[in-house]
């Protein structure tokens, strides 16, 4: 089973979600990848030693294209400034011209940081999104973001650069540790609330229905869905000017925890924290009572407590959050399920309160590793 999504940009291109070599043949051969005069294949060292990699540059030099391996470390301090410049000088060194392509194999932060590269080396060069983990499949791969963190804030630094093609080869979930799968359901969870998706109820239940064990039939059109759902906000709003902020639910008081833990803090640990935050400001402001079911996937997605920080120190991070607008900080919220809504006049004693029902509830919580 595999199923093509297409995302209506500008370019346009499409996502294919399947099983197997097969799907990213197809989905190169879609889009006449073999004419690339080279491509520099990026990705990090635990999707190389998972053997990822080696089986994307394969289906490469099938196409006769010569294959460069870019590695660089895993984890969020990647997404640099440091880690950019090692990158684009190493196209540089192998000499690529304006008919090379960059292909990223790994999760959100490859996809992310490779992405800026193609769109910032020679002022732009194509580009194609292999992602391996559930997050990235679902969300990062999606929509044409790219970028690398600063010092004062996260994805502060990037480009909108769209790619040639996405293959998210749902073979790859099988080989994820349980916290990173979760991490991906985060955001997949986030994507039915925005539009009150039936397949909301897969997460319901201790397991919320997620495991590496689903078959590849099931994920392909779990996954699939998801970004059927982010396809159509970027495609209303492909700039990030209006619908597409609903995409940040949860996001803001996310990206916040993870600058001020110095991104020790897994993303969708972070997320699934700021979707309950958002859910007991919405309730403050008399909107949907959602706590319980986000209180829920807290409780089972977060992979570490909530730090012990002043709420202080986050707000001067949301200070500098990308999507203010006019210096004040937007929130997004949901008057019922599948209605978002932004919102920028949530008074401080609010946020305050908000934070304390937060802290109260996580704080002390350190989730136990999956043991079977």
């Amino acid at each position: 089973m595999t199923e093509r999504i297409r995302v209506a940009l500008e370019p346009a291109y499409d996502v294919w979600v399947g099983s197997g070599r097969d799907v990213l043949d197809a989905a190169l051969a879609s889009v006449d990848a073999g004419r690339a005069s080279a491509v520099a294949v990026i990705t990090d060292d635990n999707v190389a030693a998972a053997g990822h990699a080696a089986r994307v540059t394969g289906a490469w030099r099938a196409l006769g294209v010569p294959v460069h391996v870019l590695e660089v470390a895993s984890g969020e301090a990647s997404k640099s400034v440091a880690a950019w410049a090692d990158l684009v000088e190493g196209l540089a060194t192998l000499g690529l011209d304006r008919d090379a392509w960059v292909c990223a194999v790994g999760g959100g932060v490859v996809g992310d940081l490779a992405g800026f590269a193609a769109a910032s080396y020679l002022r732009g060069v194509r580009f194609v999104q292999v992602p391996t983990t559930l997050l990235a499949m679902v969300d990062a791969s999606v929509g044409g973001k790219t970028g690398i963190n600063a010092v004062a804030g996260k994805n502060l630094i990037g480009a909108f650069w769209q790619p040639q093609v996405v293959v998210a080869d749902v073979a790859a979930l099988a080989t994820l540790p349980p916290a990173v799968l979760r991490e991906g359901a985060v955001e997949l969870y986030k994507h039915a609330l925005l539009v009150d998706a039936p397949w909301r109820a897969a997460f319901h239940g201790a397991s919320f229905g997620l495991s590496p064990s689903l078959d590849a039939a099931t994920w392909t059109e779990l996954i699939a869905d998801g970004v059927r759902v982010k396809a159509d906000v970027v495609a209303a709003d492909p700039l990030e000017r209006g619908v597409r902020a609903y995409l940040n639910l949860g996001h803001t008081l996310a990206h916040a925890l993870e600058a001020a833990t110095d991104h020790a803090m897994a993303h969708g640990t972070a997320v699934a924290y700021g979707l309950a935050y958002a859910a007991l400001l919405g309730h403050a402001r008399g909107l949907a009572d959602w706590r319980a079911d986000a209180f829920a996937l807290a409780g089972w997605a977060a992979d570490a407590p909530l730090p012990d920080v002043p709420f202080a120190d986050l707000r001067a991070f949301m200070a500098r959050d990308k999507k203010r607008r006019a210096g004040r900080v937007r929130w997004v919220l949901l008057e019922r399920v599948g209605q978002p809504i932004v919102v920028d006049d949530v008074p401080d004693d609010v946020l305050d309160a908000a934070w304390h029902a937060l802290h109260g509830q996580f704080a002390a919580r350190i989730h136990e590793e999956d043991s079977a």
